[in-house]
């Protein structure tokens, strides 16, 4: 039997498990009575839970009720809601018998859902609550092949479309009183178990067919670099239709023993920390980034000493870190970090619930200044990288081999290397099986042998770190033939409090221009400062206002050649957001959007040159 990190012998196997619903069998034999999953119940108003074996006991009735659905094995079934345990319950009644699972963003544009559902040819959709559905019916009837519609909030058959009522079905209608034994197909480990749509910042989204051995092999692989222990507590925000949040917050807890609480909401994130404590929490950088912006907002507003002493606990926190990973010596500072733990770091931590061993990050770029504040503050802070057609992931940090600029070495079984224009490819058991329904598509990103060509440009050290360094489809080359990689610049403006959001352009022209969105408070600030008319009625006021952004732009991008300066700025009212459609349900930039939406503001930009 084979041993997680901590010496304990209740990491499964992936030989054991041969599938992801044997994953969960298995784990249900070994700790039946553990508590597998929490949750916040809305008609108690109490936080509530689920053991591995009430969890199956529940998973039995809903793979009683896909039965009856006359599905075969291979069919698709899709679900769109938020984190929960039914989410969990669904999936593994509906891979057990053999079918394959669809996940949707619950706040992705409806339009884009309906297209996800055909391209699948999904039969069974699952959604949270009766206002999704009337979002469907509201763009007319695109779902036909959708033969059950299922909802988990209970609802009035009456405000539904009559046309429906033999289609739509609320879950207690539904879900039969009782069931007997799960099933478990026997399907083949490399048979397809999940499409996953990626999120498209260009174009169609494009469905990712992922194998049973796919994920099990890359959970196992996080486990091998990674310590997710049995009594660890992971608190779940990213949504399950994310693929980091699938393989790393759902899977790999599962293959260890650990307990997951699922999150409210992103609003009360902060008060589901101090309630669940957890232990581990996966992120995306953008959560990150909201602390550390707290963290700025809440220092501008005290004395300068207090100023001072974060910024010397950061410092000391820091040193001792690279001291400890054998980049940097021992200092006498250092002899201070236990007065400045309770004073300052503490204090902190305490706000993310007290008891972080530490947080991952993932799914786009972690700024620099960021990974740096956490980890001064004695959080360390891994960072990896990977992508859906990987499983997702490819690369991560350890906490004793931590290069915070870096998204780490190769997990064990995965192979990258650098390919043309030094993309990063990557090969290894977690490669998909291709792109739904697209074989042009896959032949494009997949190799004949076998590398899977991530479309990142990287670079890899000698001892074997890789740090991403651009991507291949958003370079910027000037009409002078630089080339500039948004991301990077974009970062560093944001690393202003007053830039809610930016965008690089300049393709093809003669300099670099940017497009912002601010801070109300910040802003406001701004506007008090200068004695400004924020209102924009008239040219020289919003050339006085953009003369400000720039200042604040060129101090934060100082840094870059001289070829990358930035010389003009628009000032945009409206966020940038999954609901207006700039932005995918994983909060990436659709760059080609807002240059169309914004087109008349970037030849402003540009009038005269």
């Amino acid at each position: 039997m084979q041993t997680a990190q901590d010496g304990t012998t209740d990491f499964i196997p992936v030989e054991q498990a041969k599938t992801l619903d044997g994953l969960f069998n298995e784990r249900v034999k070994r700790s039946p009575e553990k508590i597998a999953y929490r949750y916040f119940n809305l008609i108690s108003e109490q936080w509530s839970s689920y053991t591995w074996a009430q969890m199956n006991q529940s998973i039995a009735r809903w793979q009683a009720a896909l039965t009856q659905e006359a599905l075969v094995p291979g069919d698709r079934v899709a679900v769109m809601m938020k984190n929960c345990p039914e989410w969990v319950m669904f999936e593994q009644a509906a891979l057990g018998l053999g079918l394959v699972v669809v996940p949707l963003y619950t706040d992705d544009r409806v339009e884009n859902a309906a297209y996800v559902i055909n391209d699948a040819g999904a039969k069974v959709l699952l959604l949270d609550n009766p206002h999704q559905w009337k979002e469907f019916l509201a763009i007319g009837d695109q779902i036909t092949g959708v033969k059950r519609v299922v909802i988990l909030r209970s609802f009035e058959q009456s405000c539904m479309d009559p046309n429906d009522c033999t289609r739509v079905v609320g879950i207690r209608d539904w879900l039969p009183a009782h069931a007997s034994e799960v099933k478990h197909f026997p399907n083949d480990p490399h048979s397809l178990a999940t499409i996953i749509y990626t999120s498209g910042t260009s174009g169609r989204p494009k469905g990712v067919m992922l194998s049973h051995y796919n994920i099990l092999s890359n959970a196992h692989s996080c486990l091998q670099v990674i310590p997710v222990l049995p009594d660890d507590l992971l608190l779940s925000f990213l949504p399950l239709s994310h693929t980091f949040e699938r393989t790393s917050g759902y899977y790999v807890p599962m293959m260890s023993g650990a307990t997951i609480a699922y999150a409210r909401s992103i609003p009360q994130l902060q008060e589901d920390l101090s309630i669940i404590r957890p232990t581990l929490m996966i992120s995306v950088p953008r959560i990150y980034e909201r602390v550390y912006a707290g963290i700025r907002a809440k220092l501008a507003e005290g004395s300068g000493f207090a100023r001072w002493l974060f910024k010397f606990a950061v410092d000391v926190g820091y040193g001792r870190f690279e001291h400890q990973q054998g980049r940097g010596g021992w200092q006498l500072s250092h002899c201070l970090w236990p007065l400045l733990e309770k004073l300052v770091a503490r204090k902190v931590i305490n706000r993310l619930g007290g008891r972080l061993r530490f947080v991952m990050s993932g799914g786009a770029a972690l700024p620099a200044e960021v990974s740096r504040i956490f980890i001064g503050l004695g959080l360390p802070i891994l960072q990896g990288y990977g992508m859906t057609e990987s499983s997702p992931v490819a690369c991560a940090n350890r906490l004793q081999d931590n290069a915070p600029a870096s998204v780490g070495l190769p997990v064990p079984g995965v192979e990258v290397k650098l390919g043309e224009s030094n993309a990063l490819l990557i090969r290894g058991p977690n490669v998909m099986l291709g792109y739904w329904n697209n074989p042009a598509a896959t032949a494009a990103i997949i190799s004949s042998d076998g590398w899977l060509n991530s479309g990142d440009i990287a670079s890899i050290d000698a001892q074997g770190h890789v740090t991403i360094t651009g991507r291949l489809k958003e370079i910027i080359v000037l009409s002078t033939g630089e080339k500039i990689p948004p991301a990077d610049m974009e970062a560093a403006i944001l690393r202003d409090p007053l830039f809610e959001q930016a965008m690089l352009i300049g393709e093809a022209r003669s300099y670099l221009s940017v497009m912002v969105v601010l801070n109300a408070a910040h802003w406001q600030n701004v506007v008090s400062q200068y004695g400004l008319d924020a209102s924009l009625n008239t040219d020289q006021q919003r050339q006085q206002i953009e003369e400000i952004l720039l200042d604040k732009i060129t101090e934060q991008t100082s840094e870059f050649p001289g070829y990358a300066k930035i010389r003009r700025v628009a000032l945009i009212q409206e966020s940038w957001s999954v609901e207006n459609g700039l932005l995918t349900p994983t909060l990436k930039l659709k760059r080609a959007k807002v240059l169309e939406k914004y087109a008349r503001e970037v030849e402003r930009l540009y009038a005269g040159h």
